[in-house]
């Protein structure tokens, strides 16, 4: 017998009661979970006289440049922080390293309960899972809000530093189309092109104090640590720009990735196997066309700190490949390549990303931003010799279920996920 249309009503109201209360506790837990944004860095840090692992902060020792490493017989770096920058192919790095740490048995510093260390807040030691002081740690990989003193302070006085650049106009139209949906002051904004109506007069429409706003102007000073509020013109930036020299060893850039990870592989003695690897978390092309022209001339101007820092790791990427050698450069770009494109033949089934809904093992499914599927995943092959079996399902697993293989613990991130699946997010 249908249900009287009454009682169809109540039930209907009651379940959007309940998922309204479910949905409000969850944003009251993740916002007790997440430091403030705009708290000093000094309320955020633990107390600094505490027994660690390495010296008093400190710049890190300087390394063999690039084309010198390898030359001596030197032996394998193992203590690695690479500071995830946001859309600049960093999960593709994060799973060599991943794998690296793997297959070493190093030791991992992991969040708290999610797959960031308290993002977009500062970073601080406590924030890593079973800290204790003295503490200390091989890798330091996921997403933070840098801060060196409390980095340093994790991992060996040897430690290799490292993170990535991208072109600062296309990160932010990538990071302005995958972090829209939780940055609600796009959410206002005029005609089918919400980027375009953006740049067009983002003075209009940016509020540096609204709610994820750091996603949509110099994102990369911002996770960098940086006052992503800072004019390229300020007096500041060649002190800033010289610190950064000083801290990282090297500083990879997106569009040249083989370069970057030829430099890398010299940089911490590794083996060309050890570099090998497939596109992560990259997204399906957009049908809206890519920034051109004055657009991108606009999206360059309005994040000028971040076209400043790009400038400048790229003369000196640029300086470290000639140390390297041009030639020799080519060679082992090309090794590589060779090498990925054998490992494609034999991993991926199709030989090529497909769409999430094509995805056939949910275990391979990647993160996707919210209210859209964009993100491309894998399907690994039906039959691979026992020799690369492995090996193609770790070049191939999504952060996420890496991270929880490596034994970190997502809670947090896991219940978010319940949720957006019950409401189909």
């Amino acid at each position: 017998m249908p249900q009287p249309k009454k009682k169809r009503w109540e039930s209907m109201a009651k379940g959007l009661v309940l998922g309204a209360l479910f949905t409000s506790f969850l944003l009251l837990l993740y916002s007790y979970m997440v430091p403030p944004l705009h708290a000093s860095q000094a309320s955020m840090t633990p107390d600094t006289t505490a027994i660690s692992c390495s010296p008093a902060p400190a710049d890190p020792p300087a390394k063999a440049a690039a084309g010198n490493a390898s030359a001596a017989g030197c032996a394998p770096q193992h203590n690695i922080v690479f500071l995830k920058t946001h859309k600049t192919g960093s999960s593709t790095l994060l799973n060599i390293l991943f794998r690296f740490g793997e297959k070493h048995g190093l030791r991992f510093a992991f969040p708290k309960g999610r797959n960031d260390f308290g993002y977009p807040g500062w970073f601080a030691r406590d924030l890593v899972r079973g800290y204790k002081p003295g503490a200390c740690f091989n890798i330091i990989a996921n997403h933070m809000r840098f801060q060196y003193d409390e980095v340093r302070a994790l991992v060996p006085p040897d430690a290799t530093f490292i993170t990535v650049l991208r072109d600062p106009a296309r990160l932010f139209e990538s990071s302005f189309h995958y972090f829209g949906a939780v940055v609600p002051l796009t959410w206002t904004l005029p005609g089918p092109d919400k980027l375009t109506s953006f740049l067009r007069d983002p003075d209009r429409y940016y509020d540096p104090a609204a709610i994820n706003a750091h996603y949509l102007r110099n994102l990369l000073a911002f996770d960098l640590g940086l006052d992503s509020g800072l004019e390229a013109g300020s007096a500041r930036v060649p002190e800033l720009l010289a610190q950064l020299e000083r801290r990282f060893h090297l500083v990879l850039l997106q569009e040249y990735f083989d370069e970057s990870l030829v430099l890398l592989k010299d940089l911490l003695c590794w083996r060309l196997e050890d570099v090998l690897y497939f596109k992560l978390n990259a997204r399906r092309r957009s049908a809206v066309p890519r920034l051109s022209g004055s657009l991108y001339q606009r999206a360059t101007a309005w994040n000028g700190l971040d076209a400043l820092l790009y400038r400048h790791f790229n003369h000196s990427f640029w300086r470290r490949v000639d140390g390297f050698g041009r030639q020799r450069m080519a060679r082992e770009v090309a090794a590589l390549r060779r090498a990925n494109e054998r490992l494609r033949r034999i991993c991926i089934d199709g030989g090529r990303p497909v769409d999430a809904t094509a995805i056939q093992d949910a275990a391979m499914q990647p993160w996707q931003p919210l209210g859209v599927k964009s993100i491309l995943g894998y399907n690994l092959k039906k039959t691979i010799g026992r020799q690369h079996r492995q090996l193609c399902r770790r070049m191939l697993t999504p952060e996420l279920q890496y991270l929880q293989e490596l034994g970190a613990d997502l809670w947090i991130t896991n219940l978010w996920k319940l949720l957006r699946d019950f409401l189909h997010w």
